[in-house]
């Protein structure tokens, strides 16, 4: 008898060594087949444009081994991407930008970012503001100031919504010189290309967009960009002074990053973030960077996590700030 007891309690013991095996073999194998990347939106946009950025460095450059396919799902200002990313596995992630934020905060949509798993902040474009070139305002200050003392006195043109990364650095700013700015009053253009021609049309006196939507107007003389929310000088554009060197203590991001879907493993985490880590490093990534007026914002999987709160508690500010929720 006490042969037999012996006889199964090797056999147990085997069968439990022989699970474990199984399961660090499988999470050190990760990844087992294609690699989907999301881009949450039609072709041509940011979103898409830093999917296929990814795809391509990380193929070449051998970082990752397996197939990689891009995967556009437009719609619901990236609802549609994410909500499908919520019955995916760690093969699949999505890229995601502040709309995370501000679509739950706005009550368009019940997703945060506790919902995914973060997995890397990417890189940002910084906001900047502009004016028509005969503008009786030459900086962003004097734009404040105006504003301070009437706060209906100027019509601000932003696109594509209100709550976004655009209208939100502007409020920012205001908010910081004390302007009342729930009495602001702007102007929705649907894209940062309409907000551009209003501002070239006399449409509006103000605008508030993208570097890259306004760069290559400003260094025509058609436009005159007053202030950027970087917090430095950017290259290429030394003559526009930064929010901070005219008196606001603001530094506003416009970030693109990346996740996965909810409770992926620690090992799998962790293959994220020494992929996204490789590739960051790429000369290829940088070349992305300069060739997209980007700039390199690398945050971890950690990092992202806390970025993201801090996200969340200061947009949820500025917009009540902004009277958009209460």
């Amino acid at each position: 008898m006490k042969k037999y007891v012996g006889l199964l309690l090797i056999l147990t013991l085997v069968f439990i060594a022989g699970c474990s095996s199984e399961s660090s073999g499988s999470e050190a194998d990760f990844p087992e087949g294609d690699i989907e990347f999301v881009a949450p939106a039609t072709p041509g946009g940011g979103w898409d444009a830093t999917a296929r950025a990814m795809q391509k460095i990380l193929g070449d450059a051998g970082i990752i081994e397996e197939n990689i396919n891009v995967s556009n799902k437009p719609g619901g200002g990236g609802e549609v991407g994410w909500q499908y990313l919520l019955g995916q596995d760690a093969h699949t992630i999505s890229i995601n930008s502040s709309l995370l934020v501000a679509n739950n905060l706005l009550g368009q949509s019940e997703l945060t970012y506790e919902d995914f798993t973060p997995l890397g902040i990417l890189s940002t474009e910084w906001v900047s503001v502009a004016v028509p070139p005969d503008s009786p305002y030459e900086t962003g200050a004097e734009v404040m100031e105006a504003l301070k003392e009437d706060p209906t006195s100027l019509t601000i043109g932003v696109g594509p919504s209100l709550g976004n990364s655009d209208h939100l650095s502007f409020v920012q700013a205001a908010q910081e010189f004390g302007v009342d700015v729930s009495q602001v009053e702007f102007l929705v253009y649907e894209s940062g290309g309409d907000v551009l021609t209003a501002l070239l049309g006399g449409h509006v006196d103000v605008a508030t967009m993208s570097v890259s939507e306004s760069k290559e107007q400003h260094l025509a003389g058609e436009i005159n960009m007053i202030a950027v929310s970087s917090e430095e000088r950017i290259e290429g554009l030394e003559e526009v002074s930064t929010w901070q060197e005219q008196g606001v203590d603001m530094v506003f991001p416009h970030w693109r990053g990346v996740m996965g879907p909810p409770d992926m493993s620690e090992e799998e985490i962790a293959y994220w973030d020494e992929a996204i880590g490789e590739m960051v490093e790429t000369e290829a990534w940088q070349e992305v960077m300069n060739n997209n007026e980007w700039e390199p914002f690398y945050h971890n999987s950690q990092e992202s996590q806390e970025f993201l709160a801090e996200q969340t508690e200061r947009f949820d500010e500025l917009m009540t700030e902004a009277g958009l929720i209460e």
